[in-house]
Protein backbone atom coordinates (compact mmCIF):
# COMPACT_ATOMS: atom_id res chain seq x y z
CA UNK A 1 0.00 0.00 0.00
CA UNK A 2 1.55 3.32 -1.01
CA UNK A 3 1.86 6.27 1.36
CA UNK A 4 -0.89 8.19 -0.45
CA UNK A 5 -3.15 5.15 -0.47
CA UNK A 6 -2.52 4.65 3.22
CA UNK A 7 -3.42 8.26 4.02
CA UNK A 8 -6.57 7.87 1.91
CA UNK A 9 -7.50 4.67 3.76
CA UNK A 10 -6.92 6.33 7.13
CA UNK A 11 -9.02 9.32 6.11
CA UNK A 12 -11.91 6.97 5.30
CA UNK A 13 -11.53 4.78 8.36
CA UNK A 14 -13.00 5.16 11.84
CA UNK A 15 -9.82 6.96 12.87
CA UNK A 16 -9.69 9.37 9.94
CA UNK A 17 -10.41 13.05 10.55
CA UNK A 18 -14.20 12.57 10.63
CA UNK A 19 -13.83 9.50 12.83
CA UNK A 20 -11.60 11.37 15.23
CA UNK A 21 -14.12 14.20 15.44
CA UNK A 22 -16.95 11.75 16.18
CA UNK A 23 -14.82 9.91 18.75
CA UNK A 24 -13.97 13.23 20.40
CA UNK A 25 -17.64 14.27 20.57
CA UNK A 26 -18.56 10.92 22.05
CA UNK A 27 -15.79 11.34 24.63
CA UNK A 28 -17.28 14.70 25.64
CA UNK A 29 -20.62 13.00 26.33
CA UNK A 30 -19.10 10.26 28.48
CA UNK A 31 -16.18 12.01 30.15
CA UNK A 32 -17.38 11.15 33.65
CA UNK A 33 -17.80 7.45 32.89
CA UNK A 34 -14.99 5.02 33.77
CA UNK A 35 -12.82 3.81 30.88
CA UNK A 36 -14.40 0.98 28.89
CA UNK A 37 -12.43 -1.87 27.33
CA UNK A 38 -11.69 -1.46 23.63
CA UNK A 39 -13.86 -3.68 21.45
CA UNK A 40 -11.58 -3.09 18.49
CA UNK A 41 -7.80 -2.54 18.47
CA UNK A 42 -6.94 1.15 18.61
CA UNK A 43 -4.60 2.64 16.02
CA UNK A 44 -2.71 5.91 16.23
CA UNK A 45 -1.08 8.16 13.68
CA UNK A 46 0.06 11.75 13.17
CA UNK A 47 -2.69 12.95 10.87
CA UNK A 48 -3.83 16.53 11.68
CA UNK A 49 -6.50 16.60 14.38
CA UNK A 50 -9.56 18.84 14.73
CA UNK A 51 -9.30 21.63 17.33
CA UNK A 52 -11.81 22.61 19.99
CA UNK A 53 -11.37 26.31 19.18
CA UNK A 54 -9.62 28.31 16.49
CA UNK A 55 -5.86 27.89 17.10
CA UNK A 56 -3.52 30.84 17.37
CA UNK A 57 -0.39 28.65 17.36
CA UNK A 58 0.61 25.81 15.06
CA UNK A 59 4.14 25.05 16.32
CA UNK A 60 6.34 25.51 19.37
CA UNK A 61 10.08 25.89 20.01
CA UNK A 62 11.18 25.38 23.61
CA UNK A 63 14.63 26.66 24.56
CA UNK A 64 15.01 24.67 27.77
CA UNK A 65 17.76 26.03 30.03
CA UNK A 66 18.30 23.06 32.32
CA UNK A 67 19.75 23.76 35.75
CA UNK A 68 17.92 26.87 36.89
CA UNK A 69 18.84 30.33 35.48
CA UNK A 70 19.12 32.94 38.22
CA UNK A 71 16.08 35.16 37.73
CA UNK A 72 17.34 37.82 40.17
CA UNK A 73 20.52 38.21 38.11
CA UNK A 74 18.84 38.14 34.69
CA UNK A 75 15.16 39.12 34.63
CA UNK A 76 13.92 40.32 38.01
CA UNK A 77 15.78 43.35 39.43
CA UNK A 78 15.56 43.71 43.20
CA UNK A 79 16.77 47.09 44.56
CA UNK A 80 15.93 46.03 48.11
CA UNK A 81 18.15 42.98 47.76
CA UNK A 82 21.01 45.18 46.61
CA UNK A 83 20.39 47.59 49.49
CA UNK A 84 20.57 44.73 52.01
CA UNK A 85 23.57 43.06 50.34
CA UNK A 86 25.45 40.76 52.80
CA UNK A 87 22.92 41.35 55.59
CA UNK A 88 21.40 38.29 57.28
CA UNK A 89 17.98 37.10 56.20
CA UNK A 90 15.84 36.02 59.14
CA UNK A 91 12.72 34.85 57.33
CA UNK A 92 11.64 31.37 56.31
CA UNK A 93 13.70 29.88 53.48
CA UNK A 94 14.01 26.38 52.02
CA UNK A 95 17.53 25.25 51.15
CA UNK A 96 18.24 22.32 48.87
CA UNK A 97 21.88 22.09 50.07
CA UNK A 98 21.79 22.92 53.77
CA UNK A 99 25.46 22.01 54.22
CA UNK A 100 26.65 25.00 52.18
CA UNK A 101 23.73 27.27 53.07
CA UNK A 102 24.14 30.83 54.28
CA UNK A 103 21.61 33.35 55.52
CA UNK A 104 23.53 36.28 54.02
CA UNK A 105 21.75 38.08 51.20
CA UNK A 106 23.56 38.53 47.90
CA UNK A 107 22.60 41.42 45.65
CA UNK A 108 23.11 40.95 41.94
CA UNK A 109 26.60 41.97 40.74
CA UNK A 110 25.11 42.97 37.37
CA UNK A 111 23.29 46.13 36.36
CA UNK A 112 19.79 46.21 34.93
CA UNK A 113 18.54 48.61 32.25
CA UNK A 114 15.27 49.28 30.44
CA UNK A 115 14.90 48.06 26.87
CA UNK A 116 12.54 48.69 23.97
CA UNK A 117 9.45 50.85 23.87
CA UNK A 118 7.96 48.66 26.61
CA UNK A 119 10.79 49.58 29.01
CA UNK A 120 11.39 46.00 30.10
CA UNK A 121 14.18 45.75 32.70
CA UNK A 122 16.80 43.14 31.81
CA UNK A 123 20.30 42.34 33.02
CA UNK A 124 23.42 43.54 31.26
CA UNK A 125 24.19 39.82 30.75
CA UNK A 126 21.40 39.70 28.12
CA UNK A 127 22.19 42.56 25.74
CA UNK A 128 20.85 40.78 22.65
CA UNK A 129 17.57 39.83 24.30
CA UNK A 130 17.18 43.51 25.10
CA UNK A 131 17.02 44.25 21.35
CA UNK A 132 13.86 42.11 21.03
CA UNK A 133 12.27 43.07 24.37
CA UNK A 134 9.24 44.43 22.56
CA UNK A 135 8.57 40.95 21.13
CA UNK A 136 8.69 38.89 24.31
CA UNK A 137 6.37 38.30 27.24
CA UNK A 138 8.30 38.00 30.51
CA UNK A 139 6.74 36.02 33.38
CA UNK A 140 8.38 36.83 36.72
CA UNK A 141 6.09 34.69 38.88
CA UNK A 142 6.63 31.07 37.82
CA UNK A 143 6.14 28.45 40.53
CA UNK A 144 6.42 24.67 40.85
CA UNK A 145 7.25 24.42 44.56
CA UNK A 146 9.44 21.30 44.23
CA UNK A 147 13.07 22.08 44.85
CA UNK A 148 14.80 19.17 43.10
CA UNK A 149 15.79 19.33 39.44
CA UNK A 150 14.09 16.12 38.31
CA UNK A 151 10.75 16.74 40.01
CA UNK A 152 10.55 20.34 38.81
CA UNK A 153 11.50 19.32 35.25
CA UNK A 154 8.73 16.73 35.38
CA UNK A 155 6.23 19.31 36.62
CA UNK A 156 7.00 21.71 33.76
CA UNK A 157 7.50 19.05 31.10
CA UNK A 158 4.92 16.39 31.95
CA UNK A 159 2.41 18.08 34.24
CA UNK A 160 3.25 16.21 37.45
CA UNK A 161 6.31 15.66 39.64
CA UNK A 162 6.47 11.89 39.18
CA UNK A 163 8.36 10.10 36.42
CA UNK A 164 6.97 8.01 33.60
CA UNK A 165 4.43 10.48 32.21
CA UNK A 166 4.29 11.77 28.62
CA UNK A 167 6.35 14.86 27.89
CA UNK A 168 4.89 18.15 26.70
CA UNK A 169 6.02 17.56 23.11
CA UNK A 170 4.34 14.15 23.12
CA UNK A 171 1.08 15.59 24.44
CA UNK A 172 1.01 18.33 21.82
CA UNK A 173 1.74 16.00 18.91
CA UNK A 174 -0.88 13.57 20.26
CA UNK A 175 -3.45 16.36 20.40
CA UNK A 176 -2.49 18.09 17.16
CA UNK A 177 -0.98 15.57 14.77
CA UNK A 178 1.27 17.02 12.10
CA UNK A 179 1.06 18.37 8.57
CA UNK A 180 4.62 17.26 7.76
CA UNK A 181 4.95 13.81 6.15
CA UNK A 182 8.72 13.79 5.76
CA UNK A 183 9.97 14.81 9.22
CA UNK A 184 9.08 13.74 12.76
CA UNK A 185 6.42 15.83 14.48
CA UNK A 186 8.50 16.18 17.69
CA UNK A 187 12.25 16.78 17.41
CA UNK A 188 14.85 17.31 20.15
CA UNK A 189 18.19 19.06 19.62
CA UNK A 190 20.62 17.97 22.31
CA UNK A 191 23.72 19.76 23.60
CA UNK A 192 27.32 18.56 23.03
CA UNK A 193 27.86 19.04 26.77
CA UNK A 194 25.64 16.06 27.53
CA UNK A 195 22.01 15.19 28.11
CA UNK A 196 20.01 17.20 30.67
CA UNK A 197 18.97 15.81 34.04
CA UNK A 198 16.56 12.86 33.47
CA UNK A 199 18.09 12.27 30.03
CA UNK A 200 15.71 10.73 27.52
CA UNK A 201 12.77 11.12 29.93
CA UNK A 202 12.63 14.76 28.78
CA UNK A 203 11.18 13.65 25.43
CA UNK A 204 9.55 10.34 26.32
CA UNK A 205 6.04 9.38 25.25
CA UNK A 206 5.24 7.79 28.63
CA UNK A 207 2.03 5.79 28.33
CA UNK A 208 1.02 7.44 25.08
CA UNK A 209 1.66 5.34 21.96
CA UNK A 210 5.31 5.33 20.92
CA UNK A 211 4.58 7.25 17.70
CA UNK A 212 4.43 10.42 19.84
CA UNK A 213 7.91 10.25 21.35
CA UNK A 214 10.61 12.78 20.43
CA UNK A 215 13.24 12.15 17.75
CA UNK A 216 16.75 13.15 18.82
CA UNK A 217 18.93 15.33 16.61
CA UNK A 218 22.56 15.02 17.65
CA UNK A 219 24.76 18.10 18.17
CA UNK A 220 27.38 16.93 15.66
CA UNK A 221 27.22 15.53 12.15
CA UNK A 222 25.69 13.22 11.27
CA UNK A 223 22.91 14.81 13.29
CA UNK A 224 20.61 11.90 12.42
CA UNK A 225 22.68 8.76 11.77
CA UNK A 226 22.05 6.10 9.13
CA UNK A 227 19.97 8.22 6.80
CA UNK A 228 21.94 7.14 3.72
CA UNK A 229 21.34 3.72 2.24
CA UNK A 230 24.30 1.50 1.49
CA UNK A 231 25.73 2.16 -2.00
CA UNK A 232 24.35 -1.09 -3.40
CA UNK A 233 20.84 -0.39 -2.11
CA UNK A 234 20.22 3.10 -3.42
CA UNK A 235 17.64 4.11 -6.01
CA UNK A 236 15.41 1.39 -7.49
CA UNK A 237 16.98 -1.35 -5.35
CA UNK A 238 16.04 0.50 -2.16
CA UNK A 239 12.52 1.17 -3.42
CA UNK A 240 11.96 -2.54 -4.08
CA UNK A 241 13.35 -3.49 -0.68
CA UNK A 242 11.17 -0.95 1.14
CA UNK A 243 8.04 -2.11 -0.66
CA UNK A 244 8.78 -5.70 0.31
CA UNK A 245 9.61 -4.69 3.90
CA UNK A 246 6.36 -2.74 4.15
CA UNK A 247 4.41 -5.78 2.91
CA UNK A 248 6.06 -8.08 5.45
CA UNK A 249 5.58 -5.58 8.29
CA UNK A 250 1.90 -5.12 7.51
CA UNK A 251 1.31 -8.86 7.45
CA UNK A 252 3.09 -9.18 10.80
CA UNK A 253 1.05 -6.32 12.29
CA UNK A 254 -2.19 -7.92 11.12
CA UNK A 255 -1.24 -11.02 13.10
CA UNK A 256 -0.67 -8.90 16.24
CA UNK A 257 -3.56 -6.42 16.38
CA UNK A 258 -3.38 -3.79 19.10
CA UNK A 259 0.42 -3.92 19.42
CA UNK A 260 0.96 -0.14 19.51
CA UNK A 261 4.75 -0.34 19.84
CA UNK A 262 4.91 -2.56 16.76
CA UNK A 263 2.68 -0.19 14.80
CA UNK A 264 4.81 2.78 15.88
CA UNK A 265 7.99 0.98 14.84
CA UNK A 266 6.59 0.31 11.38
CA UNK A 267 5.57 3.95 11.03
CA UNK A 268 9.09 4.94 12.10
CA UNK A 269 10.58 2.77 9.35
CA UNK A 270 8.34 4.40 6.78
CA UNK A 271 9.17 7.89 8.06
CA UNK A 272 12.90 7.12 8.06
CA UNK A 273 12.77 6.36 4.35
CA UNK A 274 11.07 9.67 3.63
CA UNK A 275 13.55 11.50 5.88
CA UNK A 276 16.55 10.52 3.75
CA UNK A 277 16.17 13.65 1.68
CA UNK A 278 14.00 15.90 3.87
CA UNK A 279 16.06 15.72 7.08
CA UNK A 280 19.38 16.39 5.43
CA UNK A 281 17.90 19.31 3.53
CA UNK A 282 16.33 20.80 6.68
CA UNK A 283 19.65 20.71 8.55
CA UNK A 284 21.80 21.97 5.70
CA UNK A 285 22.66 25.45 6.96
CA UNK A 286 24.70 26.23 3.84
CA UNK A 287 21.35 27.12 2.25
CA UNK A 288 21.11 30.14 4.55
CA UNK A 289 22.64 33.51 3.73
CA UNK A 290 25.78 34.90 5.34
CA UNK A 291 23.60 37.58 6.94
CA UNK A 292 21.51 34.93 8.69
CA UNK A 293 24.63 33.07 9.83
CA UNK A 294 26.00 36.24 11.38
CA UNK A 295 22.70 37.08 13.03
CA UNK A 296 22.72 33.71 14.86
CA UNK A 297 26.42 34.03 15.73
CA UNK A 298 27.46 31.04 13.64
CA UNK A 299 30.55 33.03 12.61
CA UNK A 300 31.65 33.23 16.28
CA UNK A 301 33.13 30.14 18.02
CA UNK A 302 31.41 31.17 21.26
CA UNK A 303 27.89 31.12 19.82
CA UNK A 304 28.32 28.94 16.73
CA UNK A 305 27.08 25.66 18.20
CA UNK A 306 23.97 26.99 19.94
CA UNK A 307 23.30 29.39 17.08
CA UNK A 308 23.33 26.49 14.61
CA UNK A 309 20.74 24.62 16.65
CA UNK A 310 18.50 27.68 16.93
CA UNK A 311 18.66 28.12 13.16
CA UNK A 312 17.88 24.43 12.62
CA UNK A 313 14.86 24.88 14.90
CA UNK A 314 13.55 27.68 12.68
CA UNK A 315 14.11 25.54 9.57
CA UNK A 316 12.24 22.63 11.17
CA UNK A 317 9.10 24.58 12.09
CA UNK A 318 9.27 26.22 8.67
CA UNK A 319 8.90 22.71 7.21
CA UNK A 320 5.97 21.76 9.41
CA UNK A 321 7.53 20.16 12.49
CA UNK A 322 5.12 20.66 15.35
CA UNK A 323 7.35 20.78 18.46
CA UNK A 324 11.11 21.43 18.67
CA UNK A 325 13.01 21.39 21.95
CA UNK A 326 16.59 22.65 22.40
CA UNK A 327 18.40 21.59 25.55
CA UNK A 328 21.47 23.08 27.14
CA UNK A 329 23.95 20.65 28.70
CA UNK A 330 23.55 18.87 32.01
CA UNK A 331 23.33 21.41 34.87
CA UNK A 332 24.74 24.23 32.72
CA UNK A 333 22.68 26.79 34.66
CA UNK A 334 23.03 25.14 38.09
CA UNK A 335 25.29 27.70 39.74
CA UNK A 336 25.72 26.54 43.33
CA UNK A 337 29.19 28.10 43.15
CA UNK A 338 31.22 30.34 40.89
CA UNK A 339 28.21 32.26 39.66
CA UNK A 340 30.24 35.41 38.94
CA UNK A 341 32.07 33.66 36.08
CA UNK A 342 29.78 30.77 35.13
CA UNK A 343 26.60 32.79 34.61
CA UNK A 344 28.17 35.29 32.17
CA UNK A 345 29.71 32.38 30.24
CA UNK A 346 26.45 30.53 29.58
CA UNK A 347 24.61 33.80 28.84
CA UNK A 348 27.26 34.68 26.26
CA UNK A 349 26.70 31.32 24.57
CA UNK A 350 22.90 31.48 24.38
CA UNK A 351 21.79 35.13 24.40
CA UNK A 352 22.65 36.11 20.83
CA UNK A 353 21.20 32.96 19.19
CA UNK A 354 17.97 33.11 21.23
CA UNK A 355 17.39 36.74 20.28
CA UNK A 356 18.24 35.95 16.65
CA UNK A 357 15.60 33.20 16.63
CA UNK A 358 12.92 35.71 17.64
CA UNK A 359 14.10 38.22 15.05
CA UNK A 360 14.30 35.57 12.30
CA UNK A 361 10.89 34.08 13.06
CA UNK A 362 9.38 37.55 12.89
CA UNK A 363 10.98 38.51 9.59
CA UNK A 364 9.87 35.21 8.01
CA UNK A 365 6.32 35.56 9.36
CA UNK A 366 6.60 32.41 11.47
CA UNK A 367 6.41 34.25 14.81
CA UNK A 368 2.68 34.78 14.17
CA UNK A 369 2.06 31.03 14.45
CA UNK A 370 4.98 29.77 16.57
CA UNK A 371 5.24 29.85 20.37
CA UNK A 372 8.81 30.31 21.62
CA UNK A 373 9.63 29.41 25.21
CA UNK A 374 12.84 30.23 27.13
CA UNK A 375 13.33 28.99 30.67
CA UNK A 376 14.55 26.36 33.08
CA UNK A 377 12.98 24.29 35.81
CA UNK A 378 13.76 26.76 38.62
CA UNK A 379 15.44 29.99 39.64
CA UNK A 380 17.91 30.74 42.46
CA UNK A 381 17.75 31.93 46.05
CA UNK A 382 18.65 35.51 47.09
CA UNK A 383 21.15 34.28 49.72
CA UNK A 384 24.72 33.06 49.35
CA UNK A 385 25.56 29.43 48.93
CA UNK A 386 29.23 28.52 49.35
CA UNK A 387 30.96 31.51 50.96
CA UNK A 388 34.34 30.53 49.44
CA UNK A 389 33.02 30.36 45.85
CA UNK A 390 29.75 32.26 45.83
CA UNK A 391 26.72 30.72 44.19
CA UNK A 392 22.97 30.45 44.69
CA UNK A 393 20.85 27.46 45.73
CA UNK A 394 17.61 26.24 44.07
CA UNK A 395 14.40 28.25 44.13
CA UNK A 396 11.15 26.91 42.67
CA UNK A 397 8.89 29.22 44.70
CA UNK A 398 9.35 32.16 42.35
CA UNK A 399 11.35 32.39 39.12
CA UNK A 400 11.23 33.78 35.59
CA UNK A 401 10.66 32.54 32.07
CA UNK A 402 9.79 34.26 28.82
CA UNK A 403 7.52 33.44 25.92
CA UNK A 404 7.03 34.99 22.51
CA UNK A 405 4.98 34.53 19.38
CA UNK A 406 1.55 33.26 18.46
CA UNK A 407 -1.26 34.83 20.45
CA UNK A 408 1.03 36.22 23.17
CA UNK A 409 1.20 39.86 24.20
CA UNK A 410 4.50 41.43 23.26
CA UNK A 411 6.51 43.73 25.48
CA UNK A 412 4.58 42.36 28.44
CA UNK A 413 5.72 41.68 32.04
CA UNK A 414 3.51 39.40 34.10
CA UNK A 415 3.68 38.77 37.85
CA UNK A 416 6.04 39.68 40.66
CA UNK A 417 8.17 38.05 43.30
CA UNK A 418 8.62 39.59 46.73
CA UNK A 419 11.11 42.39 47.35
CA UNK A 420 14.01 39.89 47.60
CA UNK A 421 13.02 37.62 44.71
CA UNK A 422 12.30 34.67 46.98
CA UNK A 423 8.63 33.86 46.33
CA UNK A 424 6.08 34.67 43.65
CA UNK A 425 3.45 36.93 45.21
CA UNK A 426 1.45 38.50 42.36
CA UNK A 427 -0.22 36.69 39.44
CA UNK A 428 1.45 33.40 40.33
CA UNK A 429 1.83 31.09 37.31
CA UNK A 430 1.96 27.44 38.30
CA UNK A 431 3.19 24.78 35.89
CA UNK A 432 -0.40 23.67 35.26
CA UNK A 433 -1.43 27.27 34.44
CA UNK A 434 1.38 27.38 31.90
CA UNK A 435 0.10 24.16 30.34
CA UNK A 436 -3.51 25.37 30.30
CA UNK A 437 -2.34 28.50 28.48
CA UNK A 438 -0.47 26.48 25.86
CA UNK A 439 -3.51 24.29 25.24
CA UNK A 440 -5.59 27.43 24.72
CA UNK A 441 -3.09 28.86 22.23
CA UNK A 442 -3.14 25.62 20.23
CA UNK A 443 -6.95 25.47 20.24
CA UNK A 444 -7.05 22.35 22.41
CA UNK A 445 -8.97 21.46 25.55
CA UNK A 446 -8.34 18.86 28.25
CA UNK A 447 -10.54 16.30 26.53
CA UNK A 448 -8.43 16.35 23.37
CA UNK A 449 -5.26 15.70 25.31
CA UNK A 450 -6.55 12.90 27.49
CA UNK A 451 -5.80 9.23 27.04
CA UNK A 452 -7.82 6.27 28.32
CA UNK A 453 -5.85 3.43 29.84
CA UNK A 454 -6.49 0.59 32.25
CA UNK A 455 -5.88 2.73 35.34
CA UNK A 456 -8.10 5.60 34.24
CA UNK A 457 -7.94 8.68 32.05
CA UNK A 458 -4.61 10.47 31.93
CA UNK A 459 -4.16 14.04 30.72
CA UNK A 460 -1.61 16.83 30.67
CA UNK A 461 -3.34 18.79 33.45
CA UNK A 462 -4.25 15.54 35.21
CA UNK A 463 -6.94 17.00 37.46
CA UNK A 464 -4.96 20.09 38.47
CA UNK A 465 -6.80 23.43 38.46
CA UNK A 466 -4.97 24.94 35.50
CA UNK A 467 -6.09 28.46 34.63
CA UNK A 468 -5.32 30.20 31.34
CA UNK A 469 -3.01 33.15 32.08
CA UNK A 470 -5.15 35.78 30.37
CA UNK A 471 -2.77 38.65 31.19
CA UNK A 472 -0.19 37.40 28.70
CA UNK A 473 -2.59 36.77 25.80
CA UNK A 474 -3.65 39.04 22.96
CA UNK A 475 -7.04 37.35 22.86
CA UNK A 476 -7.95 35.96 26.30
CA UNK A 477 -10.61 33.24 26.37
CA UNK A 478 -14.14 34.09 27.35
CA UNK A 479 -15.34 33.07 30.78
CA UNK A 480 -16.08 29.33 30.78
CA UNK A 481 -19.70 28.25 30.61
CA UNK A 482 -21.24 26.02 33.26
CA UNK A 483 -21.06 23.13 30.79
CA UNK A 484 -17.35 23.67 30.17
CA UNK A 485 -16.69 23.76 33.90
CA UNK A 486 -18.68 20.55 34.38
CA UNK A 487 -16.77 18.83 31.57
CA UNK A 488 -13.45 19.94 33.03
CA UNK A 489 -14.47 18.64 36.45
CA UNK A 490 -15.60 15.36 34.92
CA UNK A 491 -12.30 14.69 33.18
CA UNK A 492 -10.44 15.68 36.34
CA UNK A 493 -12.50 13.26 38.40
CA UNK A 494 -11.66 10.41 36.03
CA UNK A 495 -7.95 11.20 35.99
CA UNK A 496 -5.29 9.12 37.75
Amino acid sequence: MSHLQRRHWLAQSAYGLSGLALAWLEQRRSAAAPPKPDLQPRSFDLLPRPRATAPQATAMISLFMQGGPSHIDLFDPKPELSRRHLQSYTGDIKYDNAGEASSRLFGSPWRFARHGECGMELSELLPHLGTVADEICLIRSMHTGVNNHGESINALNTGRQMSGRPSLGSWLTYGLGTECDNLPAFMVLTDPGGLPVLGVENWQNGWLPAVYQGTVVRPQEPRIPNLDALPGLRGAAQDRMLRYLNHVNREHLAQHPGELDLAARIQSYELAARMQVAAKEAMDLSKESLTVHRMYGIDDPLTSEYGSRCLIARRLVERGVRFVQLHTGNQTWDHHGGIRTALPEICAKTDRPAAALIRDLKQTGLLDTTVVHWGGEMGRLPVIQNEQNIGRDHNTWGFSTWLAGAGLRSGCVCGETDELGLKAVTDVVNHYDYHATLLHLFGLDQLQVSFSRATGVGSLLDGQPGQVVSRILKHPPENPTARQVAESNAISAGTR
